[in-house]
């Protein structure tokens, strides 16, 4: 079985007005005398109202789900020694007519100066799953295997239907955004792991990207880790959907490097195709149709979600089965983050939204 960790970012608002609170150096200051996280699981985010954490490298999914619940109410509690709360929506749904300061690093100050008006409006959030890889041409092997699911993915990870005191009628708005950078949204299919660094070197020698850490893929392989990094989805309200996320992407990894060994697997789907399924999935999450990448059509939710269960069955084992298969069902029902803040804000107004962001967030 594949190892795996997840990295969440996380939005710090404050609790009076849902306004993003620019106090991440005060909240990661309190929370190195949290007892319950270890050194250098929060890190800081380009902005000065984000934090992200990492879980160790884990083997199963309830060690997974465990480190995020504690990191979440660790990081929460500090977040409200600081006067602030966090929150696990993808997008800031309210703003300030100032933007948020930028984390002062060298590397976020030249971002800064590179691109500003796309730099203040990096107010969103995702949660990245890494796979743990036998070497890179694994990677490269799960890459293009996942390339076909991530409209799926996207659909059922939309959490970001807000964004600057506005229903964007998107339920993802956070990928629109951050396809906004030069290398961004699906990956292309690769030969190997040679055609892959050959186009990403090539990116940064040519001077169109500063280094390789601005292949903002949805899939991509470590430079630093023997893993491939899946980072297309925005971050989960609850943290039980972050696991139930990360386990479909495992499986579908599984059943891919599978099909890789028995020589099939499904076709590759044209860049134009999955870029327009991407689209399509932001703007309708789960409320539509979403894209089947098994037949190449639009279908419902439920029947798209039962041939993907279909599709991984023979790599599922109790984990997925227990922290999987039963969450998945409660999304369908409920709906993702998306549905769920725009029925709230319908339901209970400003105020009422914010309480359900930090509530959810936390598990309270």
């Amino acid at each position: 079985m594949l190892t795996l960790g997840i990295e969440e970012e996380y939005l710090l608002l404050d609790p009076a007005t849902g306004l993003p609170a620019a106090r991440a150096a005060q909240v990661r200051r309190a929370a190195g005398l949290q007892p319950a996280l270890e050194h250098g699981e929060v890190q800081r985010e380009l902005l000065q109202a984000q934090l992200e954490v990492a879980t160790p490298v884990c083997r199963d999914l309830e060690e997974a789900g465990g480190h995020l619940l504690r990191m979440r109410l660790a990081l929460g509690e500090a977040a409200r020694q600081e006067g602030c709360r966090l929150a696990a929506c993808a997008a800031a749904p309210f703003n300030d007519r100032l933007p948020v300061p930028v984390t002062d690093t060298v590397r976020y100050r030249t971002m800064h100066t590179d691109t500003r008006l796309l730099t203040d409006e990096q107010l969103i959030t995702g949660m990245h799953v890494h796979l743990g890889i036998p070497d890179r041409a694994a990677g490269v092997t799960v890459m293009n295997g996942l390339r076909p699911w991530l409209p799926l993915l996207i659909a059922l990870a939309a959490n970001s239907p807000l964004w600057q005191n506005t229903d964007t009628g998107f339920a993802s708005w956070r990928t629109l955004v951050f396809g906004r950078w030069p290398v961004s949204g699906p990956p292309p299919v690769f030969d190997d792991a040679g055609d892959y660094d050959r186009l990403t070197t090539l990116l940064v020698e040519s001077g169109l990207i500063r280094d390789l850490g601005q292949v903002y893929w949805h899939i991509r392989l470590s430079e630093h880790f023997p893993t491939v990094e899946i980072r297309a989805m925005d971050v989960q309200l609850r943290a039980d959907e972050a696991v139930m996320l990360a386990g479909l992407v495992r499986a579908l990894a599984t059943r891919t490097l599978a099909d890789a060994d028995a020589e099939r697997g499904i076709p590759p789907i044209e860049q134009e195709v999955l870029s327009a399924a991407v689209w399509h999935s932001a703007r309708y999450g789960c409320t539509g149709t979403v894209f089947d990448p098994l037949s190449g059509r639009l279908t419902n939710p439920d029947d798209a979600v039962a041939r993907l269960l279909d599709h991984t069955g023979p790599m599922t084992d109790s984990g997925v089965d227990r922290h999987v298969v039963p969450v998945l069902h409660r999304l369908l029902r409920e709906g993702n983050g998306a549905a769920r803040q725009l029925r709230r804000l319908r339901s209970a107004g400003r105020d009422g939204l914010v309480e359900m962001l930090i509530d959810q967030t936390t598990g309270v």
